[in-house]
């Protein structure tokens, strides 16, 4: 019989055992995601660039949401976010929700966010990621959780504190903001950011 692998290419289905297939995904994902834009991107595709059967993305991931966060290297599931805020006061949401971000940027000095917003201004792949990001991924599930209305807008005007504060406390690393305490930072933008999830615009 023939090694199936010999001149042909990468065969199809699931790779090989011993290859990591997820590795594998990620990166494919990464790049469809970032040529095609979220909603554009597909499972099969993204499969198919990695040369492994689509039943993988879900085996792995759990669907084209969580492979997204996964491949973007989110510090925190938006999923745990809207399930935290839910069982709680939305009131405070916005208060959980920042020490969430502290805590997981400031244990990897904030990851792989901050490549992504230095490159935002150069890079329109980059640009989009940011904007399905902050606008779908991440606020656009908790804002359809907790907002009364206008949900698009407050998207937004969340991303402006979240991506704000990344940009100033990890990137242009500006003081006194970039060193300052997790009481400090919440104390000071967690009034502003609960106004745009669930106070009058």
């Amino acid at each position: 019989m023939a090694d199936e692998r010999g001149g042909r290419g990468r065969p199809r289905g699931r790779r090989p055992a011993g290859e990591d297939t997820r590795a594998t995904l990620l990166a494919a994902a990464r790049v469809e995601f970032t040529e095609r834009g979220f909603d554009s991107a597909t499972v099969r595709a993204i499969a198919q660039r990695a040369g492994v059967d689509p039943a993988m993305v879900n085996h792995w991931f759990g669907g084209k949401d969580g492979l997204f966060v996964a491949a973007m290297e989110i510090p925190v599931d938006p999923g745990r976010i809207v399930h935290r805020i839910l069982d709680g006061d939305p009131e405070r949401s916005a208060e959980w929700i920042l020490r969430t971000f502290l805590s997981a940027w400031d244990a990897d000095g904030g990851g792989a966010l901050t490549a992504l917003l230095r490159s935002v201004a150069s890079h329109e792949g980059a640009a989009r990621m940011m904007r399905e990001l902050i606008g779908r991924v991440i606020f656009g599930r908790v804002v359809s959780s907790v907002a009364p209305d206008q949900l698009e807008l407050r998207a937004s005007l969340c991303g402006t504190q979240i991506a704000g504060l990344a940009m100033i406390r990890y990137v242009i690393r500006l003081e006194p903001l970039a060193s300052a305490d997790h009481n400090t930072v919440v104390t000071a933008i967690a009034p502003t950011l609960q106004r745009y999830l669930t106070g009058v615009l």
